[in-house]
């Protein structure tokens, strides 16, 4: 998971997210073995990129989408090591970082899941995904919900 925050703030957000996830979640180091069945989220100020080998790598190169993490960075290096297994899921957003991993996750053969414009704070990251490629689903937030227990069933 991939999330515009302050780059400031270092804690919390894990924890709230543990609270409400059955499955646990944990900000990565870099080279650290990506697990079945785990909730990673990109650690504050640093791009988190899936690397060959089911590792991630994290860097603090320069912002991109005037982010850092870039959820473009995700997207993209996870849809080029995984391919047609990848699931993106794109959020309500101010700027335009998504858009470009989502189409290179449905040019790979992954699906992808924006979440319905109109139900958005702001609707600039789905809207931007669905100008740039073929979206496979636009769901409400309940809709992306319900996708994700169905799958996790059908996986254990």
């Amino acid at each position: 998971m991939c999330l515009h925050r302050l780059k400031h703030v270092r804690h919390g957000f894990e924890e709230a997210l543990s609270i409400k996830s059955a499955k646990p979640v944990t900000e990565p180091h870099d080279k650290e073995i990506i697990k079945k069945g785990a909730v990673y989220l990109a650690p504050s100020n640093y791009h988190m990129a899936v690397e060959l080998g089911n590792t991630f790598s994290l860097s603090t190169e320069g912002a991109i989408n005037n982010s850092r993490p870039a959820i473009d960075v995700t997207l993209d290096t996870a849809s080029y090591t995984y391919r047609k297994k990848v699931i993106g899921i794109l959020l309500s957003g101010a700027n335009k970082d998504g858009a470009m991993g989502m189409k290179k996750i449905k040019d790979r053969g992954g699906l992808t899941i924006v979440q319905d414009p109109q139900e958005c704070m702001i609707d600039t990251m789905p809207t931007a995904a669905m100008s740039l490629t073929t979206i496979d689903y636009v769901l409400g937030i309940d809709q992306i919900i319900e996708f994700l227990l169905e799958l996790d069933q059908q996986y254990r």
